[in-house]
């Protein structure tokens, strides 16, 4: 991984955050559903049967999503994550399933060094990942490389609309679910710097590494990294539900998955690309 100084000193951020997020994640309620719940039917359509295929799936956490491919029938299921923490407890997790996954230590762009140049049909990432990743150009020729010829990778993510919003504060009405632009949709303006003492579950507060950088990626320069690396765009979908109830005032929708209320404006929450490489 060549990256400047800078750059590989907020890695190190990052991975300390995560590294303390980790016991706070494993512990929470947040977590303590069912691995297929995270996913959409329209993921399992996109994905394909995975029986006999090998799967890859990079940041990958606790290895909740992780679990999924296993129990899905793959051939193979390998997780890949910055944060030794989260690696030692997605191990534990795993065999406390008796679930033969293995779980490798590193950084993304690290990947198919540490996974020893080895390939795979299915490569899997996303719902909160590639905000960490300071280049997509770069991170789209790592997935390329670790593909097999007619592999594909899939990517579902937080969509930029979901990312830049954010509700009104201060506003003179108690019930106000008015939501406004906060952060950026789009990328050029770098890298952000976050000091937040509480993360997105339940449980206790940071109290050491509070500190990580995030990077904004617009949903074109996704699908264009995936296209300049090589690979050819099979889907782009936009959903309007969430897995998790981002505002309070969001409402039941397919199982485990929220959205906003019928009077709100349907917007994007999420987006998932497939691609594929050639033959």
């Amino acid at each position: 991984m060549s990256f400047d100084d800078t750059t590989r000193r907020q890695f190190d951020a990052i991975e300390r955050n995560w590294d303390e997020r980790t016991p706070i994640h494993a512990a929470s309620h947040f977590y303590g559903r069912d691995a297929e719940s995270w996913f959409a039917a329209y993921e399992w359509d996109d994905l394909g049967d995975l029986t006999g295929r090998d799967v890859l799936h990079l940041q990958c956490h606790l290895g909740t999503e992780t679990a999924a491919f296993a129990k899905r029938g793959a051939r193979s299921v390998t997780g890949l994550d910055l944060s030794g923490a989260a690696i030692a407890e997605a191990r534990r997790i795993a065999e406390g399933q008796n679930l033969a996954i293995d779980f490798v230590r590193a950084n993304v762009y690290d990947a198919a060094e540490a996974l020893d140049g080895r390939q795979f049909d299915v490569v899997y990432t996303g719902k909160g990942a590639l905000c960490y990743l300071p280049d997509l150009d770069r991170w789209a020729a790592t997935v390329a490389s670790l593909l097999r010829p007619g592999g594909i990778v899939s990517i579902v993510e937080f969509h930029p609309m979901l990312v830049a919003l954010g509700v009104v504060s201060g506003s003179l009405f108690a019930d106000d679910r008015s939501l406004v632009l906060r952060h950026d949709y789009l990328a050029g303006r770098g890298v952000r710097e976050i000091d937040a003492t509480w993360t997105y579950t339940d449980g206790p507060a940071l109290k050491r590494a509070t500190t990580s950088y995030e990077w904004a990626h617009g949903l074109g320069e996704v699908v264009t990294a995936l296209a300049r690396a090589g690979l050819s765009i099979r889907s782009v979908r936009e959903s309007d539900e969430l897995p998790w109830r981002r505002w309070p005032h969001m409402v039941p929708a397919s199982e485990g998955f929220w959205r906003l209320p019928d009077d709100a404006p349907r917007i994007p929450l999420l987006y998932a690309v497939t691609a594929s490489k050639a033959d």
